[in-house]
């Protein structure tokens, strides 16, 4: 079985757009700026066995704030540019009750049994309380990027850390 790196994008890979002190995504590709360190952290996690799979809820385009094309277009930059072995999406917002919004884990279930991922063994790194629930549910160690945001905050247990960077030599020192 293999091991996984889950990562939220927003946030994690790319800069929030913050607003009264509420993290939102970016709204086109060139709004999109890769957070310092990233590419460094996810080449060395994916050179250490781990895949690198990123995790996101987009409900913007469900509400219709942001066209699925411009989404997409994000996320073969990201691909294009990073290590990155996959990208799962979920287009839905809290209404439609789907299994792959988080905090639900239906992404990272799925990636498991595409990728054959021991969750067990792997690790979800994110910005927000539904990340880390997710992780939770779905057996995951997890990591919180804590920016401070004034919303809810997850519930323990996670690692604190201030960046992919932090989490990914934590996990290279700690988990090997």
């Amino acid at each position: 079985m293999r091991r996984a790196v889950f990562l939220d994008r927003d946030g994690v890979i790319n800069q929030s757009v913050i607003r009264d002190g509420k993290p939102y995504a970016p709204e086109s590709v060139a709004e999109m700026k890769i957070l310092a360190g990233v590419p460094d952290a996810l080449a060395s996690l994916r050179n250490a066995g781990f895949l690198n799979i990123v995790v996101t809820n987009q409900p913007d385009v469900a509400t219709g704030k942001i066209k699925l094309e411009t989404v997409e277009a994000m996320h073969r930059r990201l691909k294009q540019d990073l290590a990155l072995d996959d990208i799962k999406v979920c287009y839905h917002g809290d209404a439609d009750g789907c299994d792959c919004r988080k905090p639900k884990p239906g992404m990272l279930l799925q990636a498991a049994l595409e990728f054959g991922i021991d969750l067990g063994r792997s690790f979800m790194i994110g910005d927000r309380w539904r990340d880390v629930a997710a992780g939770q549910a779905a057996g995951c160690a997890n990591f919180f990027i804590d920016y401070g945001y004034r919303e809810k905050r997850p519930e323990p247990p996670y690692i604190a850390v201030k960046s992919l960077a932090e989490a990914r030599s934590r996990i290279l020192a700690e988990f090997p």
